[in-house]
């Protein structure tokens, strides 16, 4: 063999060294990326399952499949581009974007707290009257589009997070698309794909509970037998049953845990983004107090001092987020929301 093949081997050979190790570097600034946006990830997936309300059993997994054709549009389509664009024209404007998009989170967490606290009937009542009113279709549709548009608002603030944390590690444009990029598709097929499970959860406890010959249908995979039931499915049935009945009393409060840890999540995530923001134009008053009693907290309890450090200044983050949400809702409704009806000519 030719030493110029030789090298060429060699060349080639170290192209893909370089190429895998790029490969390895983006997945791991995806991890990270990912795992500071998991707060509004954790909203995400607590927010999907309340538009599967009203829809029978056989609409739920098609439902969510467009909502998650539509969440991959918004990321890839509309906000990876945009990300990049502001990337490289005006990256300045990352931190204030991040901190208008922590505002939202704050509002939207004030807003479910006063919701649980002072439910809006009439509302309820309204949205109940509408839907009865349209056909099927039409609501399928309006529900599908729903979800994608608050998808738009939550991914626009995953995106960001991760624009933000990536654009610190690297200045590189393409590793910042294929951060994005890695980012958005895997989190949609995370929270898309535990949605899945969460809806179709109480489906699968209502056959568990219902099937007799576990052992002899294969949990549904074969069809049992006429026979009676055997030695296996006289043992086994108690259990599968009993997980079954679990399934479908237990997933009404796992849905409503869930919908307090998003919102939780919403709280923490936002005031931590706006503090941070804060920190970045000199006001640090706010995050140093809040870093300051996590400090302390820790400090009591040594055993457990990093565990209980991060519990207070997530803390400090959600009660400060829950404030500024609660100052933004008179100001969305009596001022922002009129604002964009006028425009809108409404």
């Amino acid at each position: 063999m030719s030493t110029g093949l030789i090298a060429l081997l060699d060349d080639v050979a170290g192209l893909a060294k370089v190429a895998a190790a790029s490969l390895d570097d983006a997945a791991g600034q995806a991890a990270r990326a990912g795992a500071k946006a998991a707060g509004v990830v954790v909203d995400d997936a607590a927010v999907t399952p309340r538009y599967m309300v009203g829809f029978t059993a056989d609409r739920e997994l098609p439902i969510i499949g467009k909502i998650a054709l539509g969440s991959l549009k918004n990321k890839l389509v509309f906000l990876l581009p945009l990300a990049l664009a502001l990337s490289l024209v005006a990256p300045w404007a990352i931190t204030p974007l991040l901190m208008l998009g922590g505002g939202f989170l704050c509002y939207e967490g004030a807003e479910k707290v006063w919701e649980a606290l002072r439910p809006h009937a009439a509302h309820h009542a309204a949205e109940g009257l509408d839907a009865a009113e349209q056909n099927a279709a039409q609501f399928e549709r309006e529900k599908v589009n729903s979800a994608i548009k608050t998808d738009l608002i939550l991914s626009a603030e995953i995106m960001a997070i991760v624009l933000s944390t990536v654009a610190a590690e690297t200045s590189s444009f393409w590793m910042q698309a294929a951060v994005l990029a890695i980012v958005g598709v895997g989190i949609t097929a995370l929270v898309y794909g535990a949605v899945a499970l969460i809806v179709k959860a109480d489906d699968a406890g209502l056959s568990l509970a219902q099937n007799g010959r576990p052992a002899a249908s294969l949990l549904g995979l074969r069809s049992p037998s006429s026979s009676a039931p055997g030695g296996a499915d006289r043992a086994l049935a108690p259990v599968t049953q009993a997980i079954g009945r679990g399934l479908v009393k237990g997933m009404p409060v796992f849905l409503k845990l869930l919908a307090l840890v998003g919102t939780a999540a919403m709280l923490w995530v936002g005031g931590g983004i706006v503090i941070h923001g804060l920190e970045g134009f000199g006001l640090t008053a706010v995050g140093h107090a809040i870093h300051g009693v996590a400090v302390a907290a820790g400090e009591a309890v040594p055993a457990a001092k990093a565990a209980v450090e991060w519990l207070v200044g997530a803390a400090g983050a959600g009660v400060f987020g829950l404030l500024l949400g609660a100052l933004l809702i008179p100001l969305v409704h009596k001022v922002i929301e009129p604002l964009w009806g006028m425009v809108r000519g409404k």
